[in-house]
């Protein structure tokens, strides 16, 4: 397979409407990309953090994990696990944790 250079403005706006189907497939179908969708249906896609960055994001998966087996109401997600929103936006938290009754 031969790699493919795409030059891209520095702002790109990308109009399309997903279903939630048609969302999941493109996460699923492009693993090496991390996607969000606001809740007006902007589709983001998510540049790869820094290694400051992700220094102090598993930090704070470390610290919430530690803290959920501690407490254990509930689980402890990292960065990479999205979530469907109240407000319809798809989003991927640093950390985050779910009451077990949820």
């Amino acid at each position: 397979m031969n790699a493919r250079t795409v030059t891209l403005p520095s702002h790109l706006e990308l109009t399309i409407n997903l279903s939630d189907e048609q969302f999941w497939q493109l996460c699923e179908n492009n693993r090496d990309w991390n996607f969000e969708r606001t809740a007006s249906g902007e589709l983001i896609i998510m540049a790869p953090t820094g290694r400051e960055t992700d220094n102090r994001n598993i930090e704070l998966s470390y610290q919430v994990q530690a803290w959920s087996h501690q407490n254990n109401l509930g689980t402890a997600f990292d960065s990479s696990t999205g979530f469907k929103l109240s407000n319809g936006a798809n989003r991927s938290p640093d950390a985050s944790w779910i009451r077990m009754e949820r």
